[in-house]
C-alpha cells in the first residue's frame, strides 16, 4: 500500500508539468498556463542521451555559441564548445533561450533541449543554433533575450510562464519569437506582432476535448469531475467554459483527494446524484488512478454507460500503462509522440535514453517532443517568412501564421481511447 501511495505521489507531482505542468502554476517560474484564454523518409530509431546538468559555477556570458551532438549509447558527449555548422554564415542564426541554470526548471530544460537538437540534427542545413542559457531572475532572461535578439535572426524561447510574461510585456521583441509557453496574463495581454506561442496548454487540451464530446454528444448535458488541485480546476473550468460556449448545460463537481485517492464516499454520493441528475456526458480533470477509481465505482449500468472524456493527465506513459478493462472505452487527448510511436512525424527522430537507468516520466516526454516541433516550426519559419504553414507534428497538427500582423497557433492532438488498458488513437471511422 505504501508502494502505490508513493507512485500516486509521483504521478500527481508529475501531472503538474506542462501540459500537465513541472511546477504549480503559482510558482515562480511555473510552466502552466492560465484558463483563458514533412515528412520524409523515417530515419532509423535510436536513442538520444539527455545532457547531464552541469555544477554550479559562476554565470558565463549570456548568449554563447553551442551546438551540441546527439550521443549514441555509451558515446560521451563532445562538450558545450563543439563548432557550430559553418553554414550558418550564410545561413539564419536560431537562438534557443532556456533556463538551465534554474533550480526549478533546470531539468525541464534539459529535456527540451534535447527535443531540439534531435530535430536539429535531422534538418540542420543551413542553420546555426546558439543556445542561450539563463537562470529565473526576469532581468536575467530579459538582458540574455536582448542579447540574443542581436546576434540571431530568430528566437526559440523563454520557458517559463513568468519569462515569457516579462519578454511579452517589454518593448524589446522586434524579431521572430517563438515562446514556449504561454504568458500569465494569456487571454488579457495580445502578444508582440513577433512573437507566437506554442506551449502545452491543459486548458487548450480541455476545450479540445469539450468541441470533441460535444460533436459525438450534440446537446448532451456534462458533468466535469475534478478532485481540487489547481491544475485539475484549471482544465475543469476550461472545458465548461467551452461546453458553455456550445450552448449545452454544463455542472462542476469538485471531489476531495486524500494521499492520491478519492474518498469512498463521495464516489457513493456521486453514483447516487447520477441516478437523480443524470448527465449524458462525464469530463475528469484527474491523474489515470484517480479516473481508474471513478471508472470502477460507475462501472455498473446504467451508469457505466455514461461517456467518459479526460486529458493527456489520463496518460501515464507506456512504462506504467496497467493492462485490464478498467479504463476502456475512456475517451482522452495527448501528443502523437506519446500515443504513436509508428506515425511517420514520430518515426523521423530517436527516442530519448533512460537517465540514471530510470525512463523519463510522460511530462518530460512531451517536453522533448515540444523541442522536436518547436525546432520545426522555427526552421518553416526561416524558410517561408510571412507564410501560413501547416506541420504534421509530433504535439499535434499545427498550424502557424506568423509574420502578417497578428500571429496564430493551432495545435490539434490526437483523439484515443482506452482499450485494455492502453490508450490507443481513434481513427476516422472510429
Amino acid at each position: 500500500m505504501l508502494a502505490k501511495k508513493g507512485k500516486i505521489a509521483l504521478l500527481i507531482a508529475a501531472a503538474a508539468l506542462v501540459s500537465a505542468c513541472s511546477t504549480p502554476c503559482g510558482t515562480p517560474g511555473g510552466l502552466c498556463a492560465p484558463i483563458e484564454s514533412v515528412t520524409s523518409t523515417p530515419a532509423a530509431s535510436r536513442p538520444v542521451r539527455l545532457p547531464e546538468r552541469a555544477p554550479e559555477k559562476a554565470p558565463e556570458p549570456a548568449t554563447q555559441v553551442q551546438t551540441y551532438a546527439i550521443a549514441m549509447p555509451g558515446a560521451q558527449m563532445s562538450g558545450a564548445s563543439a563548432q557550430a555548422n559553418p553554414a550558418g554564415k550564410d545561413g539564419v542564426n536560431i537562438a534557443l533561450l532556456l533556463p538551465l541554470r534554474s533550480e526549478t526548471l533546470g531539468r525541464a530544460a534539459d529535456a527540451l533541449r534535447a527535443g531540439f537538437m534531435a530535430a536539429y540534427e535531422r534538418d540542420k542545413a543551413g542553420l546555426t543554433i546558439n543556445l542561450v542559457e539563463t537562470g529565473d531572475p526576469a532581468q536575467d532572461v530579459l538582458s540574455a533575450y536582448a542579447s540574443a535578439q542581436q546576434q540571431n535572426d530568430i528566437i526559440v524561447g523563454p520557458l517559463a510562464r513568468s519569462a515569457v510574461t516579462a519578454v511579452s510585456g517589454s518593448p524589446l521583441v522586434s524579431k521572430p519569437t517563438i515562446a514556449l509557453n504561454h504568458p500569465e496574463t494569456r487571454g488579457e495581454v495580445q502578444l508582440p506582432p513577433q512573437m507566437i506561442s506554442i506551449g502545452l496548454s491543459i486548458e487548450d487540451e480541455a476545450r479540445q476535448a469539450a468541441t470533441w464530446a460535444a460533436q459525438e454528444h450534440p446537446n448532451a448535458r456534462a458533468l466535469v469531475l475534478s478532485a481540487g488541485s489547481p491544475w485539475q480546476k484549471r482544465g475543469a473550468n476550461a472545458f465548461a467554459a467551452q461546453w458553455q460556449r456550445i450552448g449545452a448545460p454544463v455542472k462542476i463537481l469538485e471531489l476531495s483527494a486524500s494521499g492520491g485517492y478519492l474518498g469512498d464516499p463521495e464516489l457513493v454520493a456521486l453514483r447516487a446524484r447520477l441516478q437523480s441528475e443524470p448527465a449524458d456526458v462525464l469530463f475528469a480533470a484527474l491523474d489515470v488512478d484517480q479516473a481508474r477509481q471513478l471508472k470502477v465505482a460507475l462501472n455498473a449500468p446504467p451508469l457505466g454507460d455514461i461517456p467518459l472524456y479526460g486529458i493527456s493527465s489520463l496518460n501515464p506513459g507506456r512504462a506504467l500503462w496497467q493492462p485490464g478493462p478498467e479504463l476502456d472505452g475512456v475517451r482522452l487527448l495527448d501528443l502523437p509522440w506519446q500515443l504513436q510511436r509508428d506515425h511517420p512525424a514520430v518515426m523521423m527522430y530517436p527516442q530519448p535514453e533512460p537517465r540514471d537507468e530510470v525512463r523519463l516520466s510522460a511530462d518530460m516526454e512531451r517536453l522533448y517532443a515540444l523541442g522536436i516541433d518547436a525546432f520545426r516550426v522555427a526552421r518553416e519559419i526561416a524558410l517561408r517568412p510571412g507564410k501560413r504553414f501547416r506541420l504534421d507534428g509530433v504535439t499535434g497538427q499545427l498550424t502557424v501564421d506568423f509574420g502578417q500582423g497578428p500571429s496564430y497557433f493551432e495545435r490539434v492532438e490526437m483523439p484515443a481511447v482506452y482499450t485494455n488498458g492502453v490508450p490507443t488513437p481513434v481513427t476516422a471511422a472510429q
